[in-house]
């Protein structure tokens, strides 16, 4: 069983990272991979009520994943139908292209800190689409807002989920993650 597993998962990731040469898209060879796995594994298990208990499990963390990317999505197209965002690009003066991605990276380090990780890349490259024009631009400057929200949000309790974790279970204090990874 487990040597089909392992075999099932290097194909179906295989197919997720060749997702344009084979023409397939990546979320239907990531839904048919872990269908694949999780039959394969139902049949050979044999307890249906611990299977009953991982899949629920399982089920209620993509699904808590999901709704919160709806709702942080619902957010952003609201704010843009009514041009929320035109608050911001107006008042964005610069016309090069260096001067914006350090304002960019610098807003989103801080924003991520106040927000998840998630929402301000969102919201972020939902500002990027109303600036950049330009394809390659746009991707450019994606890459520079992911990594400035996963920056932001580590030194913050708040901005990271893993950070927000730790905080809630009492190993970490909001000082001290500050102290510890902001402050050199």
């Amino acid at each position: 069983m487990l040597t089909a597993l392992v075999v099932i998962f290097i194909i179906a990731y295989a197919a997720i990272a060749l997702e344009h040469p084979i023409k397939i898209n990546k979320s239907a060879s990531a839904l048919i991979g872990a269908g694949l796995l999780w039959t394969v594994y139902a049949l050979s298990l044999g307890d249906t009520h611990l299977l009953t208990e991982q899949l629920g499990e399982s089920l209620t963390g993509t699904a808590q994943i999901v709704f919160f990317l709806m709702g942080a999505m619902t957010i952003v197209e609201v704010v843009d139908a009514h041009n929320g965002f035109e608050v911001i690009t107006k008042r964005i003066r610069t016309t090069q292209l260096s001067s914006l991605m350090w304002l960019v990276g610098f807003v989103t380090f801080f924003l991520s800190a106040m927000l998840d990780n998630l929402t301000t890349t969102i919201v972020m490259i939902s500002l990027m689409r109303k600036l950049l024009a330009k394809h390659e631009d746009r991707l450019f400057f994606a890459g520079i807002i992911v990594i400035a929200a996963n920056a932001g949000g580590a030194w913050s309790p708040i901005g990271d989920v893993t950070t927000t974790m730790l905080w809630i279970g009492g190993q970490i204090t909001s000082l001290a993650i500050i102290e510890g990874v902001f402050l050199p």
